[in-house]
């Protein structure tokens, strides 16, 4: 089998990389809205929860180390 030129190699992975994204299911509209406010709303929750643990520990460990 013939080595392939760089160039030749470039070329094909992007034909592979198109062929690919043409099999991508890709969400519609509403999917994607719902998404998005899934991943702000989970996002939020986890900041809460790390503030208030945060806040509690400091609460905590300051008056143990003064």
């Amino acid at each position: 089998m013939a080595k392939q030129s760089f160039l030749g190699k470039v070329a094909k992975f992007f034909r592979q990389v198109k062929a690919e994204l043409k099999k991508v299911n890709w969400p519609n509209r509403e999917e994607l809205s719902k998404n998005t406010l899934v991943v702000i709303v989970t996002i939020i929750a986890m900041i809460v929860f790390i503030g208030v643990v945060d806040f509690l520990l400091s609460n905590l460990i300051t008056p143990l180390i003064m």
